[in-house]
């Protein structure tokens, strides 16, 4: 089964050496994925927008993959504060209240930067 490294240019890539998906066969992983904080379109303070940031910048990851959020079976959400679990369903559900995944959220005590609200893991299944 031959394997496809999909690359982000990120150069966290080669430090920590990792690529943002893998796929090997059907399966495609994302890694977990945070927002792009701009300061203007997608705020350090908005969960929502932090949200659609990284499900819009992953599908385009996907179809580098062969696949698309049609495909995707599994998401798992961590964030810094469960109480904006409203503003993060409301963003994730714009993307896959047809699809449904099944999907974890979970809060954690920080990520790697304090602008992060949200880091989010994809995994999909190519039919």
């Amino acid at each position: 089964m031959s394997r496809q490294n999909i690359l982000s240019g990120s150069p966290w890539e080669d430090k920590m050496g990792y690529c943002r998906a893998v796929r090997i066969g059907n399966i495609v992983e994302v890694a977990g994925t945070v927002a792009i904080v701009d300061g203007v379109k997608v705020r350090a303070d908005d969960a929502f927008a932090q949200t659609n940031n990284i499900i819009e910048r992953i599908e385009k990851v996907l179809l580098d993959a062969g696949a698309s959020l049609n495909d995707v079976v599994r998401t798992r959400i961590f964030t810094t504060d469960i109480r904006l679990f409203d503003e993060i369903a409301r963003a994730h559900g714009a993307y896959f209240r047809d699809i449904k995944p099944t999907t974890g959220i979970y809060e954690i005590s920080k990520l790697v930067s304090p602008d992060y609200l949200i880091e989010i893991e994809f995994t999909a299944i190519v039919q």
